[in-house]
């Protein structure tokens, strides 16, 4: 028997020792442990043929032979335990494992805090489609042919001139007037597109929420009271409140409104660049086209609506300055809140 054959017999004794072996029948230990390692077991008899080889062969075979019978009592030994099954205790006075939980996204936050503020002063949530017609985006809205908001290069028209993405969500008054009699007393919260150039202050979608009161005997300082309100309910209570004269085809009178900045209360800092004032959106009383146009009467009905970006709410109440940390979901920027 040559040293290549006595190295196969070895490591076919240990493969069948391996695969033998049974840790539940100790009996069956018993008995391989004495066909491979008692007086007549295989691997004795190979380390009784060492005398027989040359005599350069005999101690590569005794170490061999000596690597089994190591090896095999590892394996018989490693059988005949019982693993006892790891105790577990729990322990009240180690302290919890906290996981990670993730917050409210500063948008989000405003988005809901607004709708909360304005609910409690008696608006109804309503929504509407974000994917619109002319009609009701532009033209129930006293909004001409000609007008540049109307333009392919400002609005995102999906097949011109007949579907478009909202501008705003002021379609939602015109549908819930056609639907329903005053009084009416909604806000409309929603996503908006423009073809706005991306900057600090700009993006190309937004979240508006648009409000509309019609009634009877309705006044613009009715519509002052209810932004006020808001304002110091929103940003702070000594929040003031702006009204400036402006244009919209849909109001008559029109003016836009600022809130007064948190940081500096008025007196100019970098955050309002020194204005102490923050533009906010525009607002008025409902034109008498516009309530012609539900079938409404100008002469019994009034109203008043305005429409504000959340995106500039949140921006004017914790200060941040560009828009774009609010789309770029950098988890440095949102764990400030």
């Amino acid at each position: 028997m040559d040293i290549s054959e006595i190295r196969e017999k070895i490591e076919k004794i240990l493969q069948e020792a391996k695969e033998q072996v049974s840790a539940g029948n100790p009996e069956l230990n018993e008995q391989l442990k004495s066909k491979y390692l008692g007086r007549k077991g295989e691997l004795s008899q190979i380390m009784r043929s060492i005398g027989q080889l040359d005599y350069h062969l005999r101690p590569e075979v005794g170490k061999l032979a000596n690597y089994a019978k190591q090896k095999l009592e590892e394996i018989f030994s490693t059988a005949g335990k019982v693993r006892k099954p790891i105790e577990r205790r729990f322990d009240p006075t180690l302290p919890g494992r906290s996981l990670p939980v993730g917050g409210m996204h500063p948008l989000k936050r405003v988005l809901r805090e607004s709708i909360e503020i304005f609910v409690s002063m008696g608006f109804s949530v309503v929504g509407g489609p974000e994917i619109e017609t002319d009609y009701y985006n532009f033209d129930a809205l006293n909004t001409p042919e000609d007008h540049p908001a109307r333009d392919i290069q400002d609005t995102f028209y999906i097949k011109k001139p007949e579907w478009l993405l909202r501008t705003q969500t002021s379609p939602v008054q015109i549908r819930v007037m056609e639907s329903q009699s005053p009084p009416v007393k909604i806000i409309a919260p929603g996503r908006c597109y423009r073809k706005d150039a991306i900057d600090a202050t700009h993006y190309y979608a937004f979240t508006q929420i648009e409000g509309l009161y019609v009634d009877r005997d309705v006044t613009l300082a009715d519509l002052k009271g209810i932004l006020t309100g808001y304002g110091k309910k929103i940003i702070g209570e000594d929040t003031e409140i702006r009204f400036r004269p402006h244009f919209f085809p849909f109001t008559e009178p029109s003016v836009e409104y600022d809130f007064s900045c948190p940081s500096c209360h008025g007196t100019g800092c970098r955050i309002c660049k020194g204005s102490g004032w923050f533009e906010i959106s525009g607002a008025g009383m409902v034109s008498p086209k516009v309530l012609r146009t539900v079938g409404y009467d100008p002469n019994v009905f009034q109203g008043y609506a305005w429409g504000m970006g959340v995106e500039r709410i949140t921006m004017v109440k914790y200060g941040i300055e560009d828009i774009r940390l609010l789309f770029e979901n950098d988890l440095a920027f949102l764990e400030q809140f």
